[in-house]
């Protein structure tokens, strides 16, 4: 419970948060970038312009905090203009417009991650429809699935520019629960960032947290209802939950 000062009146509101019990999934929803597919293609394309490789981890962390923060203000702006301001300033605005076009054109040539790929198989075998969960374009993960004949993988993708907003609001898991027609107590995100598996439980959804990226989960983050190293043993252990 928190309180919320409006000139002199005090509104008192209660945040209560319904945690979804841990029950094997009737859909799942992957995140994208860094989970379902790699960014490591943008760094060669950040060399190649002639910038250090190490800044691509700072760009991608920028354009995340601002259309989180964006989103806060109200709206976020669409992921690729975010994506190309942050590239100018973490390049010290170094970078022509064409440069910076060459390396955002990159996101719609990124491979699938090996563990997001096998991931995506095991739910086709087992009958739980797969969608992709996005802030940016869903030509990143339709054109990464299509290049290795996986295109019947996935449902479809869905992407939160169609709202105007970044994760991880529960605005954004409910509206994505209410395109697959799934409740949240029965969809299940899957991700390697702590903050999308935290913002997916506190809405109400069953989560699956892989640590690839992250190493463990984070003192602070929610609970989620699976861990395990990679995305695909994630997915393995949400599928042996019971129903």
């Amino acid at each position: 419970m928190y309180n919320v000062l409006y000139g002199t009146a005090v509104v008192r509101t209660l945040v209560a948060m319904t945690r979804a019990k841990a029950r094997k999934p009737r859909a799942v929803l992957f995140d994208v970038l860094e989970t379902t597919v790699r960014l490591e293609p943008l760094r060669e394309r950040l060399v190649e312009v002639g910038r250090p490789g190490h800044e691509l981890e700072l760009f991608f962390a920028r354009t995340l905090r601002d259309g989180m923060a964006y989103t806060l203000s109200g709206e976020a702006p669409p992921f690729r203009e975010l994506a190309a301001a942050q590239l100018a300033l973490t390049s010290g605005h170094t970078l022509s417009a064409g440069q910076i076009e060459y390396v955002l054109d990159g996101f719609t040539q990124l491979p699938l991650q090996p563990d997001g790929r096998r991931a995506l198989d095991l739910l086709a075998e087992a009958g739980v429809p797969a969608y992709g969960f996005t802030h940016g374009s869903a030509a990143v993960l339709e054109q990464a699935l299509e290049r290795e004949g996986r295109g019947d993988r996935v449902v479809r993708v869905l992407s939160t520019r169609e709202i105007g907003m970044f994760k991880p609001p529960a605005r954004a898991y409910h509206w994505a629960c209410e395109r697959t027609g799934t409740r949240p107590e029965a969809t299940a995100l899957v991700a390697v960032h702590s903050w999308d598996t935290s913002g997916a439980a506190r809405a109400g959804l069953l989560t699956g947290f892989a640590t690839r990226l992250e190493g463990g989960l984070p003192a602070i983050a929610e609970p989620p209802h699976v861990t395990a190293e990679r995305v695909d043993e994630v997915v393995t252990d949400l599928l042996a939950l019971p129903d």
